[in-house]
């Protein structure tokens, strides 16, 4: 039997079910309790089971986790997020979304399927690895970092630091129900400010009103939508948007008989490889007569399908009776930035539904996480050997 095989065969289900219950009955939601509940937990689960995990500090309250497997380069992360969005209005749930509760082989609660299934997979992979190779001749190193959800400074971090530095690729445990994602659409998040002058409604003319400027740019930025949509397409990953998500005008507090000395918009622009991120945000600017700040940028990426690491994950899903689906990441994740940044070929295949993340009564699969344990623990002895 091969190596790869006895890896995945030592994930001890019972372990990766329980850790998996464990870290969703942990808060880490932002702002809120935060990530060091989880941090915390999983440094002490690590160290008694023969690990030396160690911190990285990102923000007040927020560490990054690192736990190594074997010294040297060209080695894997194994890569998952510790945050999880805010529960919501609780009453609304069937089930508490703390409370962890497993009804019918699903385990209910706020970051099951994202990704708290999938980080206890990574972990479960990482001791049956550990079990199977000892050391291995290469490095595994589990990330688990913070902010994924938010601005993604733990993966900011992470790389900044150097702790990708001398590694050959990364799987990232995002919930894609098993698929294989090589392509990870970019994302641009932009604001406007439209300049006006305050005066009384009663007499706009002695004004200058920013709301018809804005509402013309908006009017006109879903043609240009319209334009690039039939210029851009990927196979995987679908059209680029031009999605407004706020606008704010007001005077103080807002009142309905003054004009207001300014409109605000703000832009979640989804692009898809071969769109140029520069040339972007100067037709908005072109199109919208103001600056354009842009809040943050985080280009398309896409991993080669020849690359060492997707016939690795295509071998291990092989080994465990799986077929091969390749697929496309509709949001960025903190892969995005292991592959812009610091370079690395990144697969992004974890347990869950696409569709659950964010929603009320969010739930994973428990038999699909272990799975996906053992399908990483064979990838990372395939990889790494």
């Amino acid at each position: 039997m091969s190596r790869a095989l006895l890896a995945a065969e030592a994930v001890e289900a019972k372990e990766v079910m329980a850790l998996a219950q464990a870290l969703v009955r942990i808060p880490s939601h932002y702002p809120g309790p935060g990530e060091e509940g989880v941090v915390a937990f999983l440094e002490e689960y690590l160290r008694a089971r023969g690990l030396a995990p160690f911190r990285q500090g990102v923000a007040p309250g927020r560490p990054n986790l690192v736990a190594d497997l074997g010294e040297g380069k060209g080695g894997l992360i194994l890569e998952g997020h510790t945050d999880v969005v805010t529960p919501g209005e609780e009453a609304l749930w069937t089930h508490p979304p703390y409370a962890g509760v497993v009804e019918g082989g699903r385990l209910y609660g706020r970051g099951a399927c994202d990704m708290k299934g999938g980080l206890a997979a990574l972990v479960g992979a990482l001791l049956a690895v550990k079990r199977v190779l000892g050391k291995p001749r290469r490095p595994l190193r589990l990330a688990a970092l913070v902010d994924e959800e938010g601005m993604m400074q733990g993966v900011k971090a992470f790389v900044q630091g150097g702790l990708a530095r001398g590694f050959r690729g990364a799987v990232v445990a995002e919930p894609e129900e098993m698929e294989a994602c090589l392509w990870q659409k970019g994302a641009l998040r932009l604001r406007l400010r439209f300049p006006g002058r305050m005066a009384h409604g009663a007499m706009p003319y002695a004004g200058d009103n920013p709301i018809p400027k804005a509402a013309r740019f908006l009017v006109g930025l879903a043609e240009q939508e319209g334009r690039w949509q039939e210029a851009f397409s990927h196979p995987y990953l679908g059209l680029p948007y031009l999605t407004p998500t706020r606008f704010l005008a007001s005077a103080g507090e807002g009142q309905l008989n003054v004009i207001p000395p300014w409109a605000e918009v703000a832009l979640d622009v989804r692009t898809v490889p071969g769109m140029d991120h520069d040339h972007l945000v100067a037709e908005v600017r072109r199109l919208a007569g103001v600056e354009v700040e842009v809040l943050e940028d985080r280009p398309p990426v896409e991993t080669p399908r020849e690359d060492p690491l997707v016939r690795a994950a295509e071998e291990a899903l092989q080994l465990l009776g799986l077929p091969l689906r390749l697929g496309g990441v509709p949001g960025a994740t903190d892969g995005t930035f292991l592959r812009a940044w610091a370079g690395l070929p990144v697969v992004v295949m974890g347990p869950g539904k696409k569709t659950l993340p964010h929603q009320t009564d969010e739930w994973v699969d428990l038999e699909e996480v272990v799975q996906a344990a053992r399908v990483y623990a064979a990838l990372a002895v395939l990889f790494l050997e």
